[in-house]
């Protein structure tokens, strides 16, 4: 049996910490927590850090550094505190993004609600009131996979690519939302439409959102976000923000 966290080297570019074997919420707010400690320890010898779903990377050179003392100090930070249990980061954002629920626009809610054992109504109800948190950036510039919703939400993807989803596509399989970026084929069935796109390539910062922010997903109606789409260029899509605690 495998015993969690491990540390492991990744080629010759850095080490890998992992909490689970695969997803789940623990496991995530564990690299959440674990990232933001070694960020703020400020080590010389760590260039930078990112994360996966359960997984936190630590870029540092392999063939310059005391690898064994950066691995010490991983290990001394692990044994600090149950990392499954830490407060997640401090300065977390919670966005509130406008979204149409299906309709020719998100044309696959009714599938991905029968598949969830509910009626298209309790889907919306289910989907636009659970706080998703963004759980990693990945797969396409920018884009935030997001979880956990109820277990009854833990649809598979589809057998087959759906051709293309319109960039701000609010698609769900897995227990998890994707707002896609792009206009991209998926497996993953269409069930809402906003307006808001993460992937900003011009701003000083491209990424509005960093693993660990939260985010409601309101419903409104086509002409509310028809509206929103004619009048804000500022990529939020309509969205209102706030500081969590």
């Amino acid at each position: 049996m495998i015993s969690y966290p491990q540390i492991k080297t990744v080629g010759l570019s850095g080490l890998l910490v992992t909490f689970a074997e695969k997803m789940s919420s623990p496991a995530n707010r564990a690299a959440l927590a674990f990232r933001a400690a070694v960020v703020a320890a400020d080590w010389p010898e760590v260039r930078e850090t990112s994360m996966s779903l359960v997984s936190v990377y630590v870029v540092a050179d392999l063939v310059s550094e005391d690898i064994p003392k950066l691995i010490s100090k991983l290990e001394g930070l692990l044994a600090q505190t149950d990392w499954y249990a830490a407060p997640l980061p401090k300065g977390r954002t919670l966005w509130h993004v406008p979204t149409v629920y299906g309709t020719d626009l998100a044309p696959q809610l009714a599938e991905a609600a029968e598949l969830a054992g509910v009626d298209p109504d309790t889907a919306i109800q289910q989907l636009s009131t659970t706080r998703m948190r963004v759980l990693t950036i990945g797969f396409a510039p920018g884009q935030p996979y997001m979880g956990e919703l109820s277990e009854n939400w833990n649809i598979p993807r589809q057998q087959d690519l759906t051709k293309s989803v319109p960039a701000g596509a609010l698609v769900a399989a897995i227990r998890q939302l994707v707002v896609f970026t792009a206009a991209t084929p998926t497996g993953w069935r269409h069930v809402g439409q906003t307006a808001f796109h993460n992937f900003r390539q011009k701003a000083e910062q491209p990424f509005a959102l960093t693993p660990g922010d939260e985010l409601l997903f309101p419903q409104v109606s086509r002409q509310t976000l028809q509206d929103i789409m004619a009048t804000d260029a500022s990529g939020n899509g309509g969205a209102e923000r706030e500081t969590l605690p």
